[in-house]
């Protein structure tokens, strides 16, 4: 899973939970269809990614190298901090 791979699965995730928080879905269905509204956003913004780049988003890394994506971009974000 790359990073931005990643950042796509997260976006549809919190955007599911915010529109969660707002409608406050009361039943397995509604909860269904708002976490494919969610999943509806993450993909409109990965082929607008893909169009910028002329690059597809999905790779075939697997979950297993999530760990190994996590961390570095953990380390970069500490080099930033630690370069201030």
């Amino acid at each position: 899973m790359s990073d931005m791979e990643l950042i796509l699965n997260m976006l549809a995730e919190s955007t599911a939970t915010n529109i969660s928080k707002k409608e406050r879905p009361d039943n397995f269905e509604r909860s269904k269809d708002i976490a494919n509204r969610g999943g509806r956003v993450a993909k409109q913004a990965r082929f607008a990614v893909e169009s910028e780049t002329g690059e597809s988003v999905i790779t075939n890394q697997n979950a297993v190298q999530l760990n190994e994506v996590i961390s570095d971009l953990i380390e970069n974000v500490s080099d930033m901090y630690h370069e201030k």
